[in-house]
């Protein structure tokens, strides 16, 4: 397969990589891939780096089969690695039972990113990766800071590279600068053809609902996304309220007032 990308996409996704050092000589790289948009074009997008960049590194792809349903089928998915010269696995785990037992009362979107991570680690483990590369762009990293806000009052977002101490594999999102109407128009124009998620409740999520709002939201506040962008920045934080303090530590305080 003849590997091409437009100059506009390889500069943003060369940012990240230098930016974040996020590929090194003698990297193993173990790509998530689902088969939806995201992650295949992310399969691609190390192909080419493979080809071009400086540094010498190897890459292999899995794919978890959630067992949601029959019809999970990505012989495509292996057929589109193949192409690329990329080993591709198929690994079934049962979270559809785990998210199903009336003894979890975890979120399913939790509960199903849990499991996948972890069985990505154990995979990496297995094989001799030490980075497993994930699919996520700029509007997830957005929109996980805006749920952080709503859903726990506290601004966090996933950092471009973290390291497990755990499972000593790292973390890598190559693609977090680029928005994902951009990867939306690059598989619309290609003769990529994504694979359904299995997700019973695809389009139905709090990250959906969260991407509505931001959306909806932007008609009103054009700049919204750009300035969310902003806040993701360690930099961005300006005049807060110092942390509450404890009765205890306001106890010599108090007695002055009271």
């Amino acid at each position: 397969m003849k590997i091409r990308l437009p100059k506009h996409l390889i500069s943003k996704i060369i940012r990240a990589v230098v930016e974040f050092e996020l590929i090194e000589d003698n990297d193993k790289i173990l790509i998530g891939i689902s088969g939806g948009k995201d992650s295949l074009f992310l399969t691609y997008t190390l192909a080419l780096l493979r080809e071009r960049l400086k540094k010498k590194f190897s890459l292999s792809a899995l794919t978890i089969n959630p067992q949601f349903n029959n019809d999970f089928n990505v012989s495509a998915v292996t057929d589109f690695c193949k192409q690329l010269d990329i080993e591709h696995t198929v690994q079934d785990v049962d979270i559809n039972s785990v998210i199903n037992n009336p003894n979890n009362k975890r979120n399913p979107c939790f509960t199903c990113a849990y499991f996948r991570r972890a069985a990505m680690n154990r995979y990496a483990n297995e094989i001799g990766a030490n980075k497993v590369a994930y699919a996520h762009h700029l509007d997830d990293a957005v929109e996980t800071f805006f749920m952080s806000l709503l859903s726990s009052g506290q601004l966090n977002t996933f950092q471009p590279k973290t390291y497990l101490d755990r499972s000593k594999i790292t973390v890598i999102r190559p693609l977090v600068y680029l928005r994902e109407y951009e990867i939306v128009k690059f598989i619309s124009d290609s003769d990529f053809k994504p694979v359904k998620s299995p997700c019973p409740i695809d389009g139905k999520t709090n990250r959906q609902t969260v991407k509505d709002l931001i959306n909806n939201l932007s008609r009103q506040f054009p700049n919204l996304f750009s300035h969310l962008t902003a806040c993701i920045r360690k930099n961005a934080v300006g005049e807060l309220w110092e942390p509450p303090k404890t009765l205890i530590e306001m106890r010599d305080v108090y007695n002055t007032y009271i």
